[in-house]
């Protein structure tokens, strides 16, 4: 169980979750976590009316966004949600959710995921206390800034959500954080899961050597530099850059393709090699990085994002991985997974359910939630606990420290 002593104070409101069905897998571990820290939790005078409903088996809400024939829908909720502190989630990225379209069944897509958060704070009615989204793909994210004659789409959602009543969005490893200044006077948090990959990493990996001599973080390109040198001060080791040339004169698939991949940095000859980023979209441009990395003589290559899309399939990772291109493949669990990915042994999924819990616990307190937005003392612990054991326990549950989740 996490540090309580944050969690004196009494809840902005009775707590309630609505997972988008795009998220229900994720979300209903989510809440189990925190129904039990809730039922274990002995500093609280639970008796008191200010804590009436603190307790219960479960906090989400029974909802529903329905669709017609015509792919039209409207948003339900079965619950009231009147002076509660209501927590929306919403995966845009999910295909795996389908519905049928004049007679034919499609995926949704990431408008469509996005409409139905809409709804659903449509269907509140203004009644909740406060709302918060939480997406942990941010929605158009890619879609930052402006090139051209072009949409600000991520700008706009985040505009729209705040004059619908959010109070609060909430996402993971921004594409580029910086969009919040759209909203500058209202809530915007971009977590990092770099302790869940570190924890990960050497959880499954037991002869990784931590040290300058045999390891080295890679940014693939420019835009990840910060991730990958956040990741190398952890460990104490070099970091490597590729910058991507492009060939601004065409448009494939709505970007101008890659023409080759440069490299800066230090030799990568017989060390390990960790390549980071926000997300995998195809893989192409992850494993081309791979790719030259062992042309460079590298020994392995570990692949890590926050988002792994494989909108190309997974068939390119089979025979990238068969050729030796790459040794594992790591990502986080807060959007869609498909099942195959599961019967791969080069993958490796990042669990943030735990993580997603405490910030809400944190957050219907109106607790501070500093420390778990920095999380340099669990990083150090754990990497400390692997230089001298090769491996790591994962008993933490049973410890109550702010520092072990």
């Amino acid at each position: 169980m996490p540090d309580q002593s944050k969690l004196i104070t009494v809840p902005v409101g009775t707590l309630s979750i609505i997972p988008l069905r795009s998220s229900e897998k994720l979300i209903k571990t989510v809440d189990s976590y925190i129904s039990r820290w809730r039922k274990e939790r002995e500093h609280l005078n639970t008796e008191n009316f200010m804590f009436n409903g603190y307790v219960k088996d479960s906090y989400i809400l029974e909802s529903k966004c329905p669709r017609f024939a015509s792919g039209e829908a409207k948003g339900t909720i079965k619950d009231s949600v009147r002076g509660t502190d209501l927590y929306i989630i919403a995966d845009v990225t999910n295909t795996g959710q389908r519905y049928n379209l004049y007679g034919e069944c499609v995926p949704m897509t990431p408008d469509e995921h996005y409409a139905d958060i809409k709804r659903i704070i449509a269907a509140a009615c203004g009644k909740a206390r406060r709302i918060t989204v939480i997406m942990p793909f941010l929605y158009e994210s890619r879609q930052h800034k402006r090139n051209s004659r072009e949409s600000l789409d991520c700008a706009i959602a985040l505009q729209e959500l705040v004059a619908m009543g959010v109070s609060n969005i909430i996402t993971f490893d921004a594409h580029d954080p910086r969009v919040q200044n759209a909203i500058p006077t209202s809530g915007f948090e971009s977590l990092m899961p770099t302790y869940q990959f570190i924890k990960c990493l050497l959880k499954s990996t037991p002869d990784l050597e931590l040290d300058n001599d045999h390891m080295m973080i890679i940014s693939p390109d420019e835009g990840a530099m910060h991730r990958a040198i956040y990741f190398a001060n952890h460990f104490g080791v070099d970091v490597g850059m590729f910058y991507k040339r492009r060939d601004y004169s065409r448009i494939v698939n709505g970007k101008n393709p890659i023409v080759a991949h440069e490299f800066l940095g230090d030799s990568v000859e017989g060390k390990d090699v960790i390549i980071i980023d926000d997300m995998i979209a195809s893989g192409e441009s992850m494993l081309d990085v791979a790719r030259q990395l062992k042309a460079r003589k590298a020994k392995r290559v570990f692949c890590l994002a926050t988002f792994g899309l494989f909108t190309a399939g997974l068939e390119i990772f089979d025979k990238a991985h068969e050729e030796g291109i790459f040794d594992k493949v790591i990502t986080t669990n807060v959007i869609y997974q498909k099942p195959e990915l599961f019967e791969r042994d080069w993958y490796m999924s990042a669990d943030l359910a735990k993580y997603m819990a405490i910030l809400i616990d944190h957050l219907n307190h109106d607790a501070s939630i500093s420390d778990l937005l920095d999380p340099t003392v669990r990083i150090q612990s754990r990497i400390n606990e692997y230089k001298q054991n090769h491996t790591i326990t994962d008993n933490f549950d049973r410890i109550p420290s702010k520092d072990k989740f």
